[in-house]
């Protein structure tokens, strides 16, 4: 027995040092090995196909403690300062997609999403920077008080960084004590509806309302983005409900033409003459969302920019991807507002985000729970309207966009420079030495099914109108601050995405 003990000693010691180092070790430490898929915080990647803020080049970027530090052109002419080095070949390297337009609805409506599964999904799909809408959340973010609950409950549950917009609502339009609370807690921006939001506590203001939070906004030098549709003499839910068929796609499309866009953009592109240098509301900026009028809207758009308006406006990959003739009737899905139009206007959009009169692309992604969505009923008039998509924002724009001409260089602008300039991101949107180290490693041409067997994080996959399409563009990896946060379909064990608040 003595024998077999002594023989046992070293295995104890082992194992009792093997214990003592985990147990002694700086948790904190611990929690930072724990944020990323590679064990090193002083790397280079390499690839024969990496976009630079200068342009493709093939080389390696020297990334440190979660920044460029170096950018060498010559594929394999690493310096000599680390040995480690990750070799991507003929896969692309890209800036992170920054997807401005998310509703990650925690706290309050964990069920529709939230914070782990809307980042871990964004992960998935490249886009390494988010900045969450004011709405959908409960209670919505319209004051400092609730910006730091959204924070709270942002806690140690992000895989990406996160900003935040705040909102614009009658109530702290006419209270500026409240609004400045608001925009010194941090907020990016401020958000309002033009039309009803579906919200309770997200009411829609009047363009008074706007031109006093532009006022406000002026002086920080942040912008304002505005649901622009406006309501005119339409038929109603109610009026339709008894004369058309509320399954057919058509019916709902009637109840929110081009005209609610025009009237409400009429409104905002007459208010920011005044955002002109010189002007009463100079610094501050407006930005029109999800555009999907590419006709007398988009005109007033471009007629503001020519005149120097600060104006900038986006539209998402469900108004380039689908038209209203291609929408099943029941089909819940596609139901979002503004609504998907036809398939001219779609052209169009099309044509505009080649010319450079759409600024930006941006997901909206608003997802809801099943009940709501009415899959089963199908009734257009009564389901949540809202595209549940932001995995998808970098496959599906390729896919549709390399059709019709769109070129890597175009798809980085419109989703990360551009995207990145509007919410005040000086750090990111482009592989530059001094930026974050936010990358996305993906093969363009790599073609997959978009089916059950497909890896989705969003919290209810079957939501999504892109399920069922097969897509170009696979997202390899991910990159967040230097942190490798997804590989091969694995997200890294912790979630140390940063909140991302202004100064």
């Amino acid at each position: 027995m003595d024998q077999l003990l002594w023989r046992a000693l070293p295995l104890l010691v082992l194992l009792i040092s093997f214990t003592l180092f985990f147990y002694l070790r700086d948790p904190h430490k611990l929690a930072e090995d724990e944020c990323s898929l590679v064990p090193y915080s002083h790397y280079w990647i390499s690839s024969k196909r990496i976009l630079t803020s200068q342009g493709f080049i093939s080389g390696s970027v020297e990334i440190n403690e979660g920044k460029i530090v170096s950018i060498v052109e010559g594929y394999g002419k690493q310096g000599n300062s680390v040995q480690q080095v990750i070799d991507y070949g003929e896969a692309v390297i890209m800036p992170g997609l920054i997807d401005v337009h998310v509703h990650l609805d925690e706290p309050g409506r964990t069920e529709w999403e939230g914070f782990v599964t809307g980042t871990r999904a964004a992960a998935a799909g490249g886009v390494t920077t988010v900045v969450d809408m004011p709405l959908n959340n409960d209670p919505s973010t319209v004051s400092k008080e609730t910006l730091e609950l959204k924070l709270k409950a942002a806690e140690n549950k992000i895989y990406v960084d996160v900003g935040f917009w705040g909102g614009l609502v009658p109530e702290n339009a006419l209270n500026t004590s409240i609004l400045e609370g608001l925009l010194d807690a941090g907020v990016l921006g401020l958000k309002s509806f033009m039309c009803p939001s579906g919200i309770n506590d997200f009411p829609m203001t009047t363009i008074d309302h706007i031109k006093e939070g532009l006022s406000v906004l002026a002086k920080y030098r942040r912008p304002l983005l505005v649901h622009a549709e406006l309501q005119q003499d339409s038929k109603s839910h109610l009026e339709l409900e008894g004369n058309h068929n509320p399954l057919a796609y058509k019916t709902y499309l009637d109840t929110r033409p081009p005209s609610w866009e025009e009237a409400a953009i009429k409104e905002l592109v007459d208010a920011t003459k005044d955002t002109r240098i010189g002007g009463s509301l100079e610094g501050a900026h407006v930005h029109i969302v999800h555009l999907s009028d590419a006709s007398a809207s988009l005109d007033l758009i471009k007629e503001a920019k020519r005149r120097g308006d600060s104006i900038s406006v986006e539209t998402c990959p469900h108004y380039l991807t689908f038209s209203s003739e291609e929408i099943p009737d029941r089909d819940t899905r596609y139901k979002c507002s503004p609504p998907i139009r036809d398939a001219l206007n779609k052209e169009k959009l099309w044509e505009a985000i080649l010319d450079g009169h759409i600024d930006l692309l941006t997901s909206d992604h608003s997802p809801t729970v099943p009940q709501l969505k009415l899959l089963k009923e199908g009734d257009f008039l009564k389901a949540w309207g809202g595209i549940s998509s932001l995995q998808f924002d970098l496959p599906v724009t390729w896919s549709y966009g390399k059709k019709h001409g769109l070129t890597l260089e175009q798809l980085s602008l419109l989703w990360s420079q551009k995207p990145a300039t509007l919410a005040g991101l000086e750090s990111k949107g482009a592989i530059a030495v001094g930026n974050d180290a936010d990358i996305v490693v993906w093969q363009p041409e790599v073609e997959f099914d978009l089916n059950d067997d497909y890896p989705v994080f969003l919290k209810h996959p079957s939501l999504s109108a892109y399920m069922g399409r097969r897509l170009s563009g696979k997202v390899f990896d991910t990159f967040v601050r230097g942190n490798l946060v997804f590989k091969d379909g694995k997200h890294a064990p912790a979630a140390c995405g940063v909140p991302i608040l202004a100064k």
